[in-house]
């Protein structure tokens, strides 16, 4: 019974906040808070520059590299083995993929964006 009341009231609080949201109108709208500058500096140029796509794959190569890198944080506490072997074991394999990984992408020159 406890779980039914806890449900219902969950679900007609988020529906009222949904409806409430809805129906509500978008108040003091104008044209500085409406453009892509938010710091409050007039823009000097267009916001729709070109982009260069070198630089936005070795970013996300960045973030790929760094989020396997994470993952050897919490790896000595993950692992709850016996022998440390194991988890060293496992660690040395997760590097050796790392370093692997990276010399492919510095041969196939995706770590750079000037050409």
């Amino acid at each position: 019974m406890n779980m039914m009341l806890t449900l219902f009231t969950n679900t007609l609080l988020s529906t009222l906040l949904v409806l409430i949201a809805f129906w509500l109108p978008q108040l003091n709208i104008y044209a500085e808070k409406a453009s892509p500058y938010e710091c409050g500096f007039d823009p000097m140029g267009s916001a729709r520059l070109p982009f260069s796509m070198k630089f936005f794959l070795v970013a996300i190569t960045f973030l790929l590299f760094d989020l396997e890198i994470a993952l050897l944080l919490p790896l000595p506490w993950a692992s709850q083995t016996e022998s440390p072997l194991i988890m060293l074991t496992m660690a040395l394999l997760l590097i050796i993929l790392l370093a692997m990984s990276l010399a492919y992408e510095w041969i196939q020159k995706g770590l750079e964006w000037t050409e």
